[in-house]
Order: C-alpha cells, then structure tokens, then sequence
C-alpha cells in the first residue's frame, strides 16, 4: 500500500487517540522546548483536524511525523508512533526527518548540512553484527523507548538481526531516541562501538 500523505496520516494518528489521550497530546505539544513553539490559544479548544494543520504548517510536512511520533511514545502510545512512522515511510533512515543531529545533540545546525546520526550512519551494521541485545532491550525499556508490549514482541523473535531491525522502528520518534541507543551500544557492545567509531 502506498504510504499516505503525511497530514493523513497524523490526522488518523489523532483521531485514534481517545479524548483524554487527544489532550494529553495537545499538552506534550504545548511543552516542547524546541523551537517552533506553538501557543495555547492556536490549540485549545480546537478539533484534531485543527490540530493536524497546525502541526504541519508549523514543524513542516517532512519534520511534523518526527514531532507527532515523538509525543505519542511519550503519552505512552508506542504502537500509534510505529504506525505513524510506517504510513509516513519513516521507518527506514530519511533525509529531512530524523538524520538532523550526531549522538549528543539534538539541533540542526541552521542551513548546514546536517550530520548524520552515528545510528542511521551504521545502521546496516548494527543490524548484522550487534549479539548482545538484551541487556540493550532492558535499557530501551526502562528508558521507555519501547514500551513493555513492543519489548516482549521484540524478546520473542529468533534472530538478533530481526530484534535490531524491530529496534530501528522505533527509533524514529526522533533523535533522544538514537541518542538511547546510542549510549547503550556503546556499553554493552564496546568492541563493536569502538570499530565504527574508526569508520
């Protein structure tokens, strides 16, 4: 199935959302500390419909999906953000989205090209040659990267390979994410690390 346009997309990601969760994502909305900010009167009392032209007028069409996926796992609904990085083609490493900043910074650098994050530049890698994946799993769940349903699912699989790839999906609500796994890569895989860090 094609992927949808992205304001589809978040306007069904929206509409998913029970109206006590609708608004505890109007509020994650209104708390961002990154710039764009968007004001309480431009969302208050407005529909999801509303909402979704805000999103994308304001973030732009190919930043918005990062900042929705990134709400939605932080109001706890995980398997929204997946589906949302799925329908918006997100769940592969994309220019414009999530590739804006290295493993410690969160920022684009104005009209610079932006650096490629260290997950998104090894990302074939990891995939192939990570082994030690639970104690990288336990780390993603405490941190609430993948939330406890998205962790079994992940545990049950066969192949370090698939439980990687499963990882990557959720990566993409945005670049503390990355830097997560980042962090926990560089722990529990330490020879690895060291090897790409050479590349």
């Amino acid at each position: 199935m094609a992927p949808k346009t992205t304001k589809a997309a978040i306007k069904d990601s929206l509409a998913n959302l029970s109206q006590d969760k609708f608004a505890e994502f109007v509020e994650q909305l209104l708390d961002r500390r990154t710039p764009p900010k968007v004001r309480r009167s431009e969302v208050e009392g407005k529909s999801r419909l509303a909402v979704t032209n805000l999103l994308v007028s304001t973030f732009t069409e190919s930043k918005a999906p990062q900042v929705v996926q990134e709400i939605l796992r932080d109001i706890g609904c995980s398997d929204e953000a997946d589906e949302l990085a799925a329908e918006t083609g997100g769940t592969t490493s994309q220019p414009g989205s999530c590739n804006n900043a290295g493993p410690s910074s969160g920022a684009a650098a104005g009209n610079q090209p932006a650096e490629e994050h260290f997950v998104d530049k090894h990302e074939l890698e990891l995939i192939n040659r990570v082994s030690n994946v639970n104690p990288i799993l336990d780390g993603l769940l405490k941190q609430q990267v993948i939330d406890r349903e998205k962790y079994m699912a992940i545990r049950k699989m066969i192949t370090s390979c698939d439980q990687i790839r499963a990882v990557y999906v959720s990566l993409q609500s945005g670049v503390k994410c990355k830097d997560i796994f980042y962090e926990l890569v560089k722990k529990h895989e330490k020879f690895l690390f060291e090897e790409l860090e050479k590349l």
